[in-house]
This record gives structure tokens, sequence and C-alpha cells, in this order.
């Protein structure tokens, strides 16, 4: 299936002299949108010859990793006389990798497309010489819209849309998990194998850690808690307190390396009286529930929270900034902002129930300005606007049935 918000992306850039680099989780479908990309190359009359592409990540190019035999290598299928498309897929496995690249992106007849499963990837030297000449695609896992799409194209069962939510939530949004028939055994077999390529790869081999089980342990505080407010000191002392002893600067540097790796995401808090970050705190939320639920097992409660992290990761797909909000004594669960406007969101499974309603407006309470205020919920049938803040269906929200106007 072609995901074609990402695949627009970069056909924007094609043949334009900046560096096209696909970020993402493992697995989320960076390197099958890249070989789309270059067979769509070929359907357009480019040649073979004129495309270079090399997996980092595959034994057959080990001598690869060293930075001037990559350049070597790529610099001797160079054809003079025509336009080259080079692809390298996870490019951060190369030490020093951004030398080669940045000579190749100063020749003038060289497309060039990087992807990587890591945030630092255009971090340090990097991003200071090729500042203003490099784009980066962020890639998520499928969005609800693609796994209806998937689903639909592999024949599976009619089910509601409100089944193959819960379908979605439980088994995730890798992209391959669909191929596998929701079958929940082959699922997280499947998961627990790209679990553990990051914990191994992306994070153990690259940082030298090697006391995994604190690591690990660390996984799982986060996964239990995503989409409530998380310290560093709260986990320690969590971990400590089980008998597990670690300390807080170990536990902050494990944070960011799953940051690092996509595995999870930081929402900052916002201040919206004061118009600014609050640095103190933030909450995380996951790239996948399917991997969640691979480490920690099933369970059809939390629901609310698997919701908030499902419309953050939409909002995120659709080009937000978000921020948790804090409103005098009240709490906010997102503030997206976007290029031309702001919205306030909350986010809960149902508000049938009276005092829970209550308890979700009251945010909304004096906020001194007059962005949209947004209600996002499971329930259906309920009124569309409760004195101006709008009511929107979740499931009408991740299918693009209902879209957040200013």
């Amino acid at each position: 299936m072609v995901r074609n918000t990402y695949f627009q992306s970069i056909e924007a850039f094609k043949d334009k002299q900046v560096i096209k680099v696909l970020t993402g989780i493992r697995r989320c479908g960076k390197s099958v949108l890249m070989e789309q990309f270059m067979q769509s190359l070929l359907e357009r009359g480019v040649s073979e010859r004129q495309i270079t592409y090399i997996r980092l990540d595959d034994l057959y190019n080990e001598l690869l990793l060293e930075y001037h035999n990559l350049y070597a290598f790529i610099k001797s299928a160079l054809l003079e006389d025509r336009m080259n498309y080079v692809f390298i897929d996870e490019v951060q496995l190369c030490k020093d990798f951004q030398k080669p690249v940045e000579t190749l992106f100063n020749c003038k007849n060289v497309d060039l497309y990087l992807t990587g499963s890591n945030a630092d990837l255009l971090s340090g030297e990097l991003a200071t010489l090729l500042s203003g000449r490099y784009v980066t695609i962020d890639m998520l896992p499928f969005s609800f819209c693609e796994y209806l799409e998937c689903i639909k194209e592999n024949n599976f069962p009619a089910q509601t849309t409100e089944e193959n939510y819960y379908d979605y939530v439980k088994f995730g949004s890798m992209p391959f998990t669909v191929q596998l028939k929701k079958n929940t055994e082959s699922v997280y077999q499947y998961l627990n194998g790209v679990y553990n390529t990051i914990i191994v790869k992306d994070i153990a081999r690259r940082h030298q850690i090697k006391d995994v089980a604190v690591l690990e342990a660390v996984i799982k505080f986060m996964f239990q808690n995503c989409g409530n407010f998380c310290t560093s000191k709260k986990i320690s002392d969590t971990l400590t307190s089980s008998g597990r002893k670690t300390s807080q600067p170990t536990v902050e540097n494990y944070m960011h390396f799953l940051e690092e790796c996509f595995l999870v995401y930081r929402v900052e808090r916002y201040d919206v009286r004061g118009k600014e970050l609050l640095k103190n705190i933030s909450k995380y939320y996951i790239a996948d529930t399917g991997l969640r639920n691979m480490l920690l097992g099933y369970r059809n409660i939390d629901m609310g929270h698997i919701l908030e992290n499902q419309i953050f990761l939409e909002l995120r797909r659709q080009h937000f900034t978000v921020y948790t909000g804090r409103n005098l004594d009240a709490e906010i669960d997102f503030v997206a902002k976007n290029q031309t406007s702001l919205f306030y969101i909350q986010v809960a499974e149902t508000v049938k129930d009276e005092e829970t309603l209550k308890r979700e407006l009251a945010a909304f309470k004096n906020i001194p300005d007059s962005y949209p205020r947004i209600l996002i919920t499971m329930d259906r049938n309920l009124n569309s606007d409760f004195n101006g803040i709008r009511n929107i269906n979740a499931l009408d929200f991740l299918t693009g049935k209902e879209k957040l106007v200013f």
C-alpha cells in the first residue's frame, strides 16, 4: 500500500538540491516507502544505473559501515551525464556518515535520500554542516485510516469501525502486523523481534548499556504510564523501592534514549495563561500500542489513556506541535498548534456520566483567549456543542470524517 501523504512529501523535493531524510521507529515503513519511490522513478524512465540503493543494516553491506568505503562505493556507481538517485537506508549505522553525505550533497547530479531510526540523526556536526540544506519527513506507523485501508485490501472479514479500532489498539499499527491476520501469537512474536532490535541495536549497543534489565524496567514503567506525567525521579524512586536500585541520572539518560529511537514521545507542559513552556514535568506517549500490549499483556482497561495516545499520534500526523496544557489548577490534555491556529483539546473515553462531563469541560473554564475548545470522546449521540465547546467523536476524527477547523 502506498502511503500517499509521505510519498507526496518525498515527491515534492525530487531533483531539488536538498537532502531528503526519512526518520521514524524501526519497521514503521521507511524502507518500503523508499523502495516504492525508486519503483516510481523506474516507471518514469529513470534507468536502473541511475539508482544506487544501500541498506546498511544488511550484513552484505557490512564493509560500507566505514565511511570511506561507503563514499567510494557510491562514487564508483555515479553517472557523470545524468541525475543519480542515491538512497542510503539506516544511514546512522555508518560512523561519521556526515562526511560522505556532505561530499555527495555538493555533487550537482546527485539527488540524495536517507533513512534513520534515531532522532539524533541530524544533530551535532551534520546539522551544522548541512543547516538549511535538508528536509526531514517524520514517519509513524499506520494511522487508523491507513489500517482500515490495508485490512480492506487484505480482505479481512467485515467489522464495525469500533471493532476495527479495538483490534488496531490491541495489535498495534506496525504495517507488517496486518499481514499476520490478527493472529495474536504471531503478531506479538513479530513485535517482540522489533522490540528486541530497538533495545539491543538502537539503545544498549549504541550507548554501551550493560544492565539491560534496568533499561527494560524503565520502558515497562513508561509504557504502563503512557499519558501520565512522568519524571526520572519518580521512575528511579519506584524502581529502587521495588528492589532494582538505580540513579535518577541513569533513568534520565534512558528516557532520552527511548525518545531518540522514537519508541516514546515526550510532550512538554504549556501554561495557557503565561503562554510559556514549563520545563519541570512532561507526559510521554508511545509510538505503538501493540508493543505495549506485547510487553505488558493486553488488558481491556485504561482505554481512556490509550485513546489519548491515539489522538496524540494523529495530531502529530496532521503536523501539529503538541503540548499538554495547564490552566490554573486544571490540566488540558492537549494544546495543539500549527502555522495558522491553536486548539485546546480534552480526550475522554466517555462522558455519559454527568460528573465526568463536568470535570472534562471544567478544564476549559476561563482560558484567556478565543481559540477553539474541543472535546473528543468515543461517545455517539451526544450534543455536538457544549456552550461553544465542540464535541467530536474520536473514530470520526481518526478516520478523517471530522477535522479541526479554526
